[in-house]
């Protein structure tokens, strides 16, 4: 069984990754690239599926992170993917995902990963 520690790594790993994919890009550039948006889309169900799997305890202890809009982006993205628009995922990528992975670093700094 994974523990909560390699599930916060594999959200900052995803994030990191996000950052990475999408360097250099402007929106538009993001917009016409299939592959690049496909990357990313997949990191941001990778960072939801890892939230899902979080104890409650936890997220419970961590409430100024959005863990419900993680998971729930990864539901949207994985049953309803139609709903899923460039600009969306764009949005998430630049302006959400950067403070939540400074947030995932800052558990991950303290220890914080233990009911204590």
């Amino acid at each position: 069984m994974r523990r909560e520690q390699d599930r916060l790594l594999d959200i900052l790993d995803a994030a990191d990754d996000v950052a990475r994919f999408i360097t250099g890009l402007s929106e538009n550039g993001f917009a016409s690239s299939d592959l690049v948006q496909s990357a990313v889309r997949h990191k941001l169900i990778v960072i939801g599926e890892a939230a899902t799997r979080l104890s409650e305890e936890l997220r419970e202890r961590h409430r100024e992170i959005p863990w419900d809009q993680m998971r729930g982006f990864r539901n949207i993205a994985v049953h309803e993917y139609f709903r899923v628009d460039a600009t969306t995922v764009w949005t998430i990528s630049t302006r959400q995902l950067p403070q939540l992975r400074s947030q995932i670093a800052a558990i991950l700094a303290r220890d914080d990963t233990e009911p204590g």
